[in-house]
């Protein structure tokens, strides 16, 4: 590169760090648009409204019924935020918790209010109920002259395919009608023009986009179990209040700068310029965050937080890749040149074996595994253009002012070679006792409390207790004066407190608490602070992780984890590669799921967000090892000492093994210390995976490709 250009590429960088730094902190008006301070937050970081239907009519629904409403509501409710909650309350009431907006009224009438729908023929016989509608949405469409046209697109279940076919059959030679009928209201009268066989068909004659919209609102609404009406609105304040928000900053920003001085004190120039290329890469995520209207919350915390550790990642195995060329003699620019060519095809594979499982949990998962899967894939794309692309344009203008020697990269050194595979049966029996002491944890557990883990309210259920206080206190407030107190009358276990804006009412949820647990923990509210103890209320509240909501999570990380298998599979031309990652996967999961067991670390939402976050984090450490071990073995001519060239490559890469699992855990250990409760419960476990994933990934995976590899040896 030459001065001039690399002059002119450090000022655009310049520039456009300038630029970025002004708009995440100050955005672009009054109101901070685009800036860290309007990216959209979920409710544990700052609220938003609360909505209580009642079933009409029924005082004890099915627990079918109510299990396929309240499925089908989240995901109807996931079209304002993907961190939506919808759970059962008492024996006929769901609740709704919409995080990141604060207009009740504007949420009622955009969702509308769940009813009767059914589809009936001119005869007035109902042929279709809303049941059999899967979905409904407004978009527009093109007619033969080329006018836009705004229309309701409907997708019918499996059996309301038949059932419709088979009415629009009779229907469609007479040119007949068939009434879409809400509550006893025709809303639609569409003429069906053919038979419709596909289950797939459109309403047309809108006026507007916005009336195709309504329309489809109430047909999507309308298809529930069950008729609700609602009972109340309000909108409540931060689970987790200010202080969360504040922290959880502070501890990034001190992560960072350490994972920045870290990388100088060991790269110098290259860490530098990686450096530079981690805070634009901080500052694309603000943007991008804002840019897609993206909700925040704990678990999306964690997928940037992986993110980050794989940008780290990238930066770490170019540098040392330029480090191995100067050792075997390169100048510094081909050195540079030739570090970044060969560490493409690890990075590549790496964030595109995890992208591909972000993919899949973003399609098919709910809630706070979207959450986690949309931050985590746009991490990824930012982590490798940073790396790729920033710290590239950085560390070759550098060069080219010139900062030539050699001793500003890091010559590189030579290492003892450590034999893991020698030691791989001491391994394999370490890692089968720490899986044993989980499940004997574990069951140890669920002869005691009947729970194999402590599972938290996300998972169980619980009671909400209803207090209004005598003075409207913060959530900080309640989190010290009050918690402890109820924690103490119940006789310990989780308190979620919940603050409703603009009053003195506070829920607070806890586990199911027997009619005596309730008289006592109101007679001891009433002593503590005053209220009336009579006018004190309490409901049974269910999991906001429902059963549905469980399988999709594990239906999408089987899913996930075969899509991995294949590509690696495909990638390096042979399945050993994938299996020995899938198993690595899976004693990390085991692993992690015995510290739960043995510390009794709520099993939550974030549990959830943790475990996805291990498992991207591992399998990335493993494709690194894996594609060293691809390299290594096209130089081998006899293929007969496989032992060493595996042994080779886990210590080729070792470096890059310890130094990316150092950084990240540095970012999750500075979290730790200075986060609240319910943030040191989501990082002290994601501490201790960073750990498995790095001793799978060294101590485990080549060893287990080196055992199947010689199976099929012995084969031929």
């Amino acid at each position: 590169m030459e001065k001039r250009k690399a002059i002119a590429s450090l000022m655009i960088i310049g520039l456009m760090l300038a630029a970025g730094i002004y708009l995440s902190i100050f955005g672009i008006d009054e109101e901070k648009t685009g800036s860290l301070f309007a990216v959209k937050k979920g409710l544990d970081l700052a609220g938003g409204v609360s909505i209580t239907y009642q079933v009409a009519g029924e005082d004890n629904p099915s627990g079918a019924d109510m299990a396929d409403t309240i499925y089908k509501l989240q995901k109807r409710v996931e079209v304002y935020s993907t961190e939506a909650q919808v759970y059962q309350e008492g024996n006929n009431r769901i609740n709704i918790e919409i995080p990141g907006v604060s207009d009740a009224n504007q949420i009622l009438e955009e969702l509308g209010r769940p009813g009767s729908l059914v589809f009936k023929d001119e005869e007035g016989k109902e042929v279709l109920s809303g049941t059999d509608i899967a979905d409904a949405k407004a978009t527009t469409q093109t007619d033969d002259i080329g006018n836009n046209r705004f229309v309701v697109a409907l997708t019918m279940t499996k059996e309301g395919t038949a059932k419709f076919a088979q009415a629009t059959k009779k229907a469609a030679p007479n040119r007949e009608i068939i009434y879409v009928v809400y509550d006893g209201e025709v809303v639609s009268s569409p003429v069906v023009e053919n038979p419709i066989l596909d289950g797939q068909c459109v309403i047309q004659g809108m006026t507007s986009y916005e009336e195709a919209k309504n329309l489809a609102s109430i047909i999507r609404i309308g298809g529930l179990k069950l008729e609700l009406e609602e009972l109340s609105s309000k909108v409540v304040g931060a689970q987790l209040g200010s202080t969360a928000i504040e922290t959880s900053l502070k501890a990034g920003a001190i992560g960072m700068l350490l994972v920045m001085l870290f990388m100088i004190a060991v790269y110098l120039i290259p860490g530098l310029a990686a450096s530079i290329a981690l805070i634009l890469y901080v500052i694309l995520m603000i943007l991008l965050l804002n840019a897609f209207n993206l909700t925040l919350t704990l678990p999306g915390i964690a997928g940037i937080i992986l993110s980050i550790g794989m940008a780290v990642d990238a930066n770490v195995i170019i540098f040392a890749r330029i480090r191995e060329e100067l050792a075997a003699g390169k100048v510094v620019h081909t050195a540079i040149k030739t570090g970044f060519q060969k560490a493409l095809s690890a990075i590549l594979d790496g964030n595109i074996t995890t992208l591909i499982a972000s993919l899949v949990l973003g399609v098919m998962g709910t809630g706070s595994i979207k959450g986690f899967a949309q931050t985590l894939a746009l991490g990824i794309l930012l982590s490798m253009f940073t790396s790729l692309v920033i710290t590239r344009i950085l560390v070759n203008a550098l060069y080219a002012l010139g900062i030539k020697e050699e001793k500003f990269y890091g010559s590189g050194k030579k290492i003892g070679q450590i034999d893991f595979l020698s030691k791989r049966t001491v391994f394999f029996c370490l890692s089968l006792a720490v899986i044993f002491i989980g499940f004997v944890s574990m069951g140890i557990r669920k002869a005691n409390t009947g729970d194999a883990l402590s599972y938290s309210l996300d998972f169980k259920g619980g009671t909400a207790t209803n207090i209004v206080l005598l003075e409207e206190m913060s959530i900080e407030e309640i989190d010290r004066q009050i918690v402890p107190v109820v924690a103490e009358a119940i006789g310990g276990g989780e308190v979620i407190p919940q603050k409703v804006q603009g009053s003195n009412e506070v829920v607070l949820k806890t586990r199911t608490l027997s009619v005596e647990e309730r008289e006592q923990l109101n007679l001891t509210l009433a002593e503590t602070l005053g209220v009336d103890p009579f006018q004190i209320t309490a409901e049974t509240i269910s999991s906001t992780i429902s059963a549905e909501m469980r399988l999709d999570a594990v239906a999408a990380v089987v899913i996930a984890t075969i899509c991995m298998l294949v590509y690696v599979w495909i990638r390096f031309k042979d399945i050993r590669f994938g299996a020995s990652s899938v198993i690595a996967l899976l004693h990390d999961v085991l692993a992690v799921l015995t510290f739960y067991a043995v510390t009794g670390i709520a099993v939550g939402n974030t549990f959830i967000a943790c475990m996805l976050t291990i498992v991207g984090y591992s399998i990335n450490a493993t494709i690194v090892i894996f594609d060293r071990i691809r390299e290594n073995m096209a130089y081998v001519k006899n293929r007969q000492d496989l032992q060493g060239t595996v042994n080779s490559s886990i210590n080729q890469t070792l470096t890059r093994s310890i130094f990316t699992s150092l950084t990240t855990f540095i970012m999750v250990a500075v979290l730790y210390l200075f986060g609240v409760t319910s943030i040191k419960e989501f990082a002290l476990p994601l501490m201790a995976g960073i750990i498995c994933g790095t001793y799978s990934s060294v101590c485990l995976a080549g060893a287990l490709w080196y055992v199947l590899k010689k199976k099929e040896k012995k084969k031929d």
